[in-house]
């Protein structure tokens, strides 16, 4: 069973990108575009309080005629924020992922945020498990 720690130390870069909650949604998007994501955490006082995704930007900004300057975050932001904690399995993210209909999910462990798992992350871990267990069999039926 691979864990949400296993994928974390899988990534080339754990760290979540966040902002708070009064942050523009242009601040937003502009930040995503800058560090490669589809997702920021959106924070109050320092504590995680909901996610905001492209997907979100597109449905709730751009389909209803809202300025990406004047809205706040917090206003178009996923709420409540789904998680997951570092021994948690790939199974429940993936079922949690399907379920809810989601991409990203942030992992939060004693200290606050410890990073963000993506159905991305999820799809290469499983296809990697997945050639492990052919070159397996292939050992298996040679030899």
């Amino acid at each position: 069973m691979t864990t949400v720690a296993a994928l974390l130390k899988e990534k080339a870069n754990p760290s979540v990108v966040s902002l708070p909650e009064a942050a523009s949604v242009l601040a937003a998007i502009t930040l995503m575009a800058e560090k490669h994501v589809g997702s920021v955490v959106v924070t109050r006082n320092g504590l995680p309080i909901g996610i905001l995704t492209e997907r979100d930007y597109a449905r709730k900004v751009i389909l209803c005629g809202r300025s990406s300057a004047d809205t706040a975050v917090s206003e178009i932001m996923s709420s409540p924020l789904l998680t997951v904690a570092p021994g948690d399995s790939m199974n429940h993210c993936m079922e949690l992922m399907t379920v809810n209909r989601i991409r990203h999910l942030p992992v939060i462990d004693g200290n606050g945020i410890a990073g963000m798992v993506s159905i991305g992350d999820l799809l290469k871990a499983q296809l990697a498990l997945r050639q492990r267990e052919i070159e397996q069999l292939q050992l298996y039926i040679s030899g």
